[in-house]
């Protein structure tokens, strides 16, 4: 199949219609691809994703804003926070099939795991980009309020907006009255895509690893996973 019936398919797939389709498939076509085809004559996605990121987020904070009139911005912030962070971007995109389109070398299609999670996050953040470009607000707004926007009332019910850094802490406290400490293991990738892996301390004792694209998200994916292996969530 070509990618131009690939991008069809994908079309009605997600009940999308793109005036240019270049839009769409620049969307799927991440830089590796690039770096492997030189004769492709679209751009990488980076651009798109840094438009969809601010689009996505205005999107979610009008919602929020107008369906919860009570809550304090602090508590909407968290909530928002919860809906687009990398983990629920790459959950909805893999659920959407978004493997079966993106562009990569050979050598990141191999990719799986926290690598792979990124790569989808991001694809869905240029989507939207490329959607608020072909169609303007109201499709990008359309196609978030349809994929994005019906997991609010989970998130808040199962209380999942919380900071998983302040319960470790709040937890650390209370079971051992020790105030939890992060510090960075490593960092890779380019500057444009860093990934950041960040430690979580109780004094001298590593007890989990955390990895981001920035080192907030590092330290929130590091508390998570101390959460778990202290049995406290």
């Amino acid at each position: 199949m070509t990618n131009e019936t690939l991008f069809e398919e994908l079309e009605k797939k997600y009940a999308i219609n793109f005036k240019n389709k270049n839009l769409l498939k620049q969307a799927f076509t991440h830089r590796s691809y690039i770096n492997e085809n030189q004769n492709e004559t679209l751009e990488h996605n980076e651009r798109l994703e840094y438009l969809g990121d601010a689009v996505l987020e205005l999107v979610v904070t009008e919602y929020l804003y107008k369906y919860f009139p009570k809550k304090p911005e602090g508590e909407l912030t968290a909530i928002r926070a919860a809906l687009v962070n990398t983990q629920m971007l790459s959950a909805r995109a893999e659920e959407l099939g978004f493997n079966e389109y993106l562009l990569l070398s050979k050598g990141e299609e191999k990719s799986i795991g926290r690598p792979r999670a990124y790569i989808l996050a991001n694809t869905f953040e240029a989507l939207v980009g490329a959607l608020y470009i072909d169609g303007g607000y109201d499709t990008a707004q359309e196609f978030i309020t349809r994929i994005i926007l019906p997991y609010t009332d989970e998130i808040v019910e199962k209380k999942l907006w919380q900071d998983s850094k302040s319960r470790f802490q709040e937890k650390a406290q209370e079971e051992r009255g020790i105030t939890p400490t992060y510090a960075v293991v490593k960092e890779t990738g380019p500057d444009h895509a860093k990934i950041f892996t960040i430690g979580l301390f109780l004094e001298e004792t590593k007890i989990a690893v955390g990895e981001g694209p920035s080192k907030q998200e590092a330290e929130q994916d590091a508390a998570q996973e101390g959460l778990l292996k202290m049995g406290w969530e």
